[in-house]
Parts: C-alpha cells; structure tokens; sequence
C-alpha cells in the first residue's frame, strides 16, 4: 500500500494503480467541480480522453487521475473549476 493525501487527508491505494482507482476504493467520488456552475465530477471514460477526472497534482492543475499512477507523499487535491483560479505556476496552489 501507498500513502499519498487527497485535499490533505490521508488516502492508500495500491502500487501501480491511477489516483482515481485509489480514490474511488477508498469512498471519494468528487474529484473536480465544473467552471460555470460547480456541479460535482468524478470519473466518466476513465481511459484518459474526457476531462471529467482532472485533479490537481503537486500544485500541477489539469492532471488525469485515471491515467496518473499513484507515488509515496503524492499531494492530490479536487480541482475547482478550470484550475486556473488558483494557478500561480508549480507547487503555487492557494487554498
């Protein structure tokens, strides 16, 4: 098992699986809001070619959870919106 943190609470997934699986396994199935009204996302193709799974990853907007490979310490946070509202560039994110 690997630890990692999603909006700063400890999750665990497995090695060698997407953040969205580890995500899914362990109760979260909000993973991104939509820019205009804030409606709830999670996972729609889960095969890497919609954007209904973006998250922030280590301060990095627009990244895919369903393709993107869990690692020890990975900071995951909801992205709200485009990403851009609380973009300043890597490691930059503003609560």
């Amino acid at each position: 098992m690997i630890a990692f943190t999603f909006d700063g609470a400890a999750v665990e997934g497995r090695e060698g699986e997407p953040i969205a699986a580890a995500l899914f396994a362990s109760g979260i199935r909000v993973l991104r809001t939509m820019p205009r009204f804030g409606d709830p996302r999670g996972g729609y193709c889960m095969t890497g070619r919609c954007s209904d799974c973006m998250v922030v990853v280590g301060g990095v907007p627009n990244v895919r959870a369903c393709i993107t490979l869990i690692s020890p310490g990975l900071d995951v946070r909801a992205q709200r919106g485009l990403g851009e509202d609380d973009w300043d560039g890597p490691g930059a994110w503003r609560a």
